[in-house]
């Protein structure tokens, strides 16, 4: 790579096709994105213009346990639900999500085309959880595992339905 693949310009930006994504787990998320940082060979933070049509979702809300995400709204107007509170959003709006702090994701309740720019860390090893569907992924060096949340349990603690009685025995 040379150094001047480490410029995108506005044309090229504007003529990058993006990838068509639904998240696996809302169908309604529907968004295209284009990777502006994988283009230039960014490996550590994700930049990214997305695009959500009317009546979509970006991705279903879910909260990162370490990974810091943020958004900037470049046009169109939408809302953010941020631990099931909603907000207005429009061109010029800023929402940063430092890491465990809360779920969250947009909606495009607006007539036009809502387009954000959205950065977040890559890290190695996230959890990510996704309260409205009681679902936690656990991503570890490009492994995905998704679980129950009702099925996760500490090891070092008695099952539940055990009684001190029972575990004596």
């Amino acid at each position: 790579m040379g150094y001047r693949d480490l410029l995108l310009s506005a044309q090229a930006i504007a003529e990058m096709p993006g990838d068509h994504k639904v998240h696996f787990l809302n169908p309604n998320a529907e968004r295209i994105n284009k990777s502006l940082g994988d283009a230039v060979g960014l490996q550590h933070i994700g930049v990214h213009i997305i695009t959500v049509a009317p009546g979509r979702d970006s991705t279903e809300s879910h909260k990162h346990w370490y990974e810091e995400e943020c958004v900037y709204v470049l046009s169109g107007h939408g809302s953010v639900t941020i631990e099931g509170e909603r907000f207005a959003i429009g061109p010029g709006d800023f929402i940063g999500f430092p890491r465990n702090t809360a779920a969250h994701a947009l909606h495009n309740d607006g007539s036009e085309t809502l387009t954000c720019l959205v950065m977040g860390q890559r890290l190695e090893q996230d959890v990510a959880d996704y309260p409205r569907q009681r679902k936690r992924l656990y991503r570890n060096s490009g492994q995905w595992d998704l679980v129950d949340m009702k099925d996760i349990a500490d090891p070092r603690l008695p099952p539940p339905d055990r009684t001190d009685a029972e575990e004596q025995a």
